[in-house]
């Protein structure tokens, strides 16, 4: 079995930068976002070739990319994003355990006594990154009924940091609803762990949310993102047996027996007819 080798830093910069390079009017997710997006489609309960769960990546409303896009482009985009892929479901499925894609601020912030550049372009991509984290909260709202209007930005900064990945992981189950189809109190019992840090919609979120910082507070973003991946986990081991299950062959008449009449209507013996070849 070969290991799937993960991305560098590099690589994921390169695969937002050709994310962003998306022909417009199409609104693509960022790479934050795509990678909690992959990880929502690895945890469904069904296996989705890369055929249904790729389109969805360069638009959050489902458009289809232009039939005269770049093909070296797209080529790319897809062969980052497989090996992405592949190396979450591997890290989850051997070791239990991946590295999400997370902006850390704390490590931005160690670099502005170090001659970097300091925390204020981290702040902002993080912030533009929780915007457009709200604004496909908002668009999955509307399409569910719920006024987008009251789809904002949330103040806590953990729920800041997590609100992309964890807003790409959404999209995900919305655009595949098989896992919140799920008649399974763990499995909801999970995915509230994780909507945890997505803005509250109604009245009934919100009370989820608020039971959940009682009962079970974060008390930094290192204790956060450690239950994020633990949660995702989870999700993927409750789900593995429908995602592997075969479905037994069935058969509308019961199987001719050697000596039983031939099904064909010759009077012969099955065995000594159709039953021969």
């Amino acid at each position: 079995m070969s290991i799937a080798h993960d991305l560098s830093d590099a690589e994921f910069d390169e695969l937002d930068d050709l994310l962003a390079a998306t022909p417009a009017p199409l609104e693509p997710l960022d790479a934050s976002m795509l990678d909690g997006y992959l990880a929502g489609v690895l945890v469904q309960p069904r296996l989705i070739p890369i055929e249904e769960w790729l389109p969805p990546v360069f638009d959050y409303e489902g458009r289809p990319l232009p039939d005269d896009v770049d093909p070296a482009w797209l080529a790319r985009i897809r062969s980052l994003v497989e090996r992405r892929f592949a190396s979450l479901n591997h890290s989850m499925l051997e070791q239990g355990w991946f590295y999400p894609l997370v902006l850390d601020l704390d490590a931005e912030d160690a670099t502005e006594g170090e001659g970097g550049e300091g925390s204020g372009e981290a702040e902002e991509q993080a912030e533009e990154q929780a915007q457009d984290a709200v604004e496909a909260a908002a668009e999955i709202a509307a399409a569910e009924g719920i006024d987008p209007d009251a789809v904002t930005l949330p103040e806590d900064p953990i729920t800041r940091a997590l609100l992309p990945w964890v807003g790409g992981f959404e999209y995900a189950a919305v655009t595949f609803p098989d896992l919140h189809e799920q008649a399974d109190d763990n499995v909801n019992a999970l995915l509230a762990r994780l909507y945890r840090h997505l803005p509250a919609e109604t009245p009934e979120e919100r009370e989820v949310v608020e039971l959940l910082d009682r009962e079970h507070p974060l008390k930094n973003i290192d204790e956060a993102i450690e239950d994020l991946i633990l949660t995702v986990v989870d999700l993927q081991e409750a789900t593995e047996s429908q995602r592997y299950h075969v479905e037994q062959v069935r058969r509308d008449a019961p199987k001719l027996g050697r000596n039983d009449p031939c099904h064909c209507g010759s009077g012969k013996k099955f065995k000594n007819c159709h039953g021969a070849a």
